[in-house]
């Protein structure tokens, strides 16, 4: 795909949970909405979560949990604890929003690459700061999750990018390492100081 001088080749790939929205606000408020503690909640939740970021059905998701704590929950229970885990982690953080908004002032495009169930998925395509985004690609699209390498070339075409075209970020070091054996400009995210000197590094914005 041809572009302007004036259209950046470079795109900046964002991860989402643990990145642009930070993580451990869902734990909590799901553990407070089930009244068990989150230490008990924390290991089917994340136990599970692998076949939901595929694309499993969220009632199968939260039932597996449900069993897993020993109390059933109905339907509406499944839909309100759904509806939690996606609130949380569709909402941007305050150091990522304000990077977000440096970056689209320059006129850098920006995608996103995350594991995320489909659920999260839809949430996060309504969310009014998703508009900036020219790509977003989930793994419970793809049936694929980071860090399988065919994520980062399926991530390629949707982007419509080299892979020496592509500045990533993402919370998890083997995200990062396939990313950068794929040949992305990949870094793992240590917040949003950190960020914006790599960004700085990366031409993407001033020192």
């Amino acid at each position: 795909m041809e572009r302007s001088q004036a259209e950046s080749s470079t795109v900046v790939v964002w991860d989402l949970g643990g990145v642009l929205a930070p993580s451990g606000r869902a734990l909590g408020a799901l553990a407070e909405a089930l009244d068990v503690p989150e230490s008990e909640l924390a290991d089917p939740y994340w136990a599970y979560r692998d076949a939901y970021d595929l694309g499993g059905s969220p009632d199968e998701y939260w039932r597996r949990i449900a069993k897993a704590l020993g109390r059933p929950l109905s339907e509406a229970w499944v839909d309100r604890l759904d509806r939690i885990d996606t609130e949380c982690w569709a909402v941007l953080g305050s150091d990522a929003a304000e990077l977000l908004a440096r970056i689209t002032e320059r006129g850098t495009p920006l995608g996103i690459l995350s594991n995320a169930p489909g659920s999260l998925a839809a949430a996060v395509r309504r969310a009014s700061w998703s508009g900036r985004f020219e790509t977003l690609v989930f793994s419970s699209d793809l049936g694929l999750m980071k860090p399988d390498p065919r994520v980062y070339r399926t991530a390629d075409e949707r982007l419509r990018r080299s892979p020496g075209e592509v500045v990533f970020f993402d919370d998890r070091p083997e995200n990062v390492e396939a990313a950068r054996a794929h040949g992305w400009r990949a870094h793992v995210w240590t917040g949003g100081e950190a960020a914006r000197a790599v960004l700085a590094r990366e031409g993407v914005l001033d020192d």
